[in-house]
């Protein structure tokens, strides 16, 4: 229906010039020297319309420039009694005036011709902001965060919400997150996006199932610097009330961390503590009276059908691993009762030792290089072993997975303190595991399968660089995910300092993209071309909790602020 009467304060007017002209996409406004604005803030502007009345343009703000009547900097010198840099002195007072460019998002009655000279620019109200956004009517909410318009006085705030749908899944899914490392804050963003999907969308107890919008959804994180996600279901007691009061008031979330949360940290028998991590001692020892920590191992009978994965992240120019790896798995000759690490070894030294000719399918001296390598990676980490626990204080990963993880659950697993290539193995392993899991149907123990599974990482760079290998293993794992996953239930929130740093199928296959601060370099990359020039610029100075988020959903990027996280973060994380 066509309004009779626009409401909302008249901060300008468009003006369309011969430069200048309105368009189907942009129009031009003048303001005052004294109006304070910034780019994302949505005005609104009066449309011809097809019934009574007009209808309503809403267009978010790209360019604010300001210009005088100077013909130039010389003649702006002059004028100033020949540079006199005095307040207030000056031959001649220069008429000024602002002008913006904005972008028109939307109309109320989708009409999308050039909005006319002359017509009063007004800002907008908190149900015109979410008209603008689509943000009125979004189905199956999610809160991503709020934004801030009007930094003067008529400044309002407004909960932005995406349709889950487009995050998880069927419609769009997978989440990516890039900018600077400690300065765009980006697993406390991610943290507190998976903490509202775990409140809002998560069956957590037997009531919740009577609700048609909970689903049943399990979380695998990986832990990949420090202490980051090592406390996520114990509360941080230092949030403000502020704060609490924002959650509660404003997000309609509760101020509470991770629920269902249990522990994984890798088996190292060298340390005192007995695991490879970060985690402190007593922190650990807290977790597991509790029955929230195991320690992990990855005994061959449940990883020798990924050995694949397990020197992914080496060079192997000539192929030499690839073979061997082939052979092995293949289960060749001596490789065929292979069911113990130390079993396999032995058997790979053999094949090293035969003398030259011997062994037909591969050279003695590949064997030998591939005996090294594996040596090497086995023995400096003591998940490699086969010794079942008899205190039940240690978990074969792949049972975790394939067997125990159900709806409302939140795997996390430590991999922090791992060489690189352990770290891609273990992240890898879970992977396929997963997949395996879907792919069962059922279970033989009864416990019923997650609808979802929402994996988080951070430093994707590390399993899908740009520069990877087209051939690795890893990647199409991930490739896997990102464009098949979301058929499957399997959606990935991913984390990293640079965008333009990870195979492009990889990050052009999350549907929402979150882009903290970053440097110039980074802007200047090719995957930020469709990106308003101001944009990218806001993107170099965004402070530490606030986001420019773009999902198919939202009619423009919006810029997002969030508050601290509910959960307990130690120093370095």
């Amino acid at each position: 229906m066509a309004k009779e009467k626009m409401e909302g304060k008249i901060i300008g007017k468009v003006s369309a010039t011969e430069k200048n002209p309105s368009t189907t996409e942009d129009f031009f406004f003048w303001t005052s020297k004294t109006e304070v604005l910034s780019p994302f803030d949505i005005v609104k502007v009066e449309q011809i319309s097809n019934k009574k009345g007009f209808s309503t343009t809403y267009a978010v703000i790209e360019e604010i420039n300001h210009v005088t009547d100077s013909p130039s900097h010389f003649a702006a010198y002059i004028s100033s009694d020949f540079g006199n840099i005095k307040e207030g002195v000056g031959s001649m007072e220069r008429m000024g005036m602002n002008y913006v460019k904005a972008h028109i998002v939307c109309n109320t009655e989708d009409i999308y011709m050039p909005v006319l000279n002359d017509r009063q620019v007004r800002l907008c109200d908190d149900d015109d902001i979410r008209i603008a956004l689509g943000l009125d009517a979004v189905k199956n909410p999610i809160v991503a965060g709020y934004l801030e318009m009007y930094k003067g006085e008529s400044k309002i705030r407004v909960k932005v919400d995406l349709n889950s749908k487009f995050l998880l899944g069927p419609d769009g899914a997978h989440l990516n997150v890039s900018g600077i490392s400690g300065l765009a804050a980006k697993t406390s963003y991610s943290m507190f996006l998976l903490n509202a999907i775990q409140q809002k969308l998560c069956i957590l107890k037997e009531s919740d199932k009577e609700d048609e919008n909970k689903q049943n959804i399990a979380f695998v994180f990986f832990n990949v610097k420090g202490r980051d996600l090592l406390a996520i279901d114990e509360k941080n007691e230092n949030l403000d009330e502020d704060s609490q009061k924002l959650y509660i008031e404003q997000l309609k979330l509760q101020p509470e961390p991770f629920k269902n949360v249990t522990y994984y940290y890798p088996e190292d028998a060298r340390t005192e503590s007995g695991i490879c991590s970060y985690a402190q001692k007593g922190d650990v020892e807290m977790q597991v009276s509790r029955g929230k920590a195991f320690k992990f191992y990855t005994p061959y009978i449940s990883y020798g059908d990924k050995l694949d994965l397990l020197l992914a992240q080496e060079s192997d120019e000539s192929g030499t691993m690839e073979s061997c790896l082939s052979f092995i798995m293949e289960k060749q000759q001596n490789f065929e009762n292979v069911k113990e690490w130390s079993t396999l070894k032995q058997q790979i030294a053999e094949s090293a030792n035969k003398k030259a000719g011997c062994n037909n399918e591969i050279l003695t001296s590949s064997w030998k290089k591939f005996l090294r390598i594996i040596n090497k990676t086995i023995d400096e980490n003591t998940i490699y072993n086969d010794s079942p626990s008899e205190k039940g204080d240690k978990k074969d990963l792949n049972e975790v997975i394939t067997n125990d993880l159900k709806g409302g659950d939140i795997a996390v697993i430590d991999i922090a303190r791992l060489d690189d290539n352990t770290q891609s193995f273990v992240f890898a392993s879970v992977i396929r595991d997963i997949y395996d899991m879907k792919f069962l149907g059922q279970r033989a123990n009864g416990v019923p399968i997650p609808e979802k599974v929402v994996i988080f990482v951070d430093e994707l760079n590390k399993f899908a660089s740009s520069d990877a290998p087209k051939n690795s293993p890893i990647l199409k794992q991930l490739l896997d995910i990102t464009e098949r996953g979301r058929s499957q239930g399997i959606i990935l929130f991913s984390v990293e300092q640079f965008r333009s740093a990870i195979f492009d199928r990889v990050e052009g296959n999350c549907a929402t993209a979150a882009y903290g601060r970053t440097n110039a370099t980074e802007i200047s990359k090719p995957g930020y071309r469709y990106i308003p020039q101001t944009f990218k610029n806001q993107m170099t100075r965004l402070p530490a909790g606030e986001y420019i988020i773009a999902n198919p959903a939202l009619r423009s990027l919006v810029n997002v602020k969030f508050p601290r996280n509910v959960y307990k973060q130690y120093p370095n994380g």
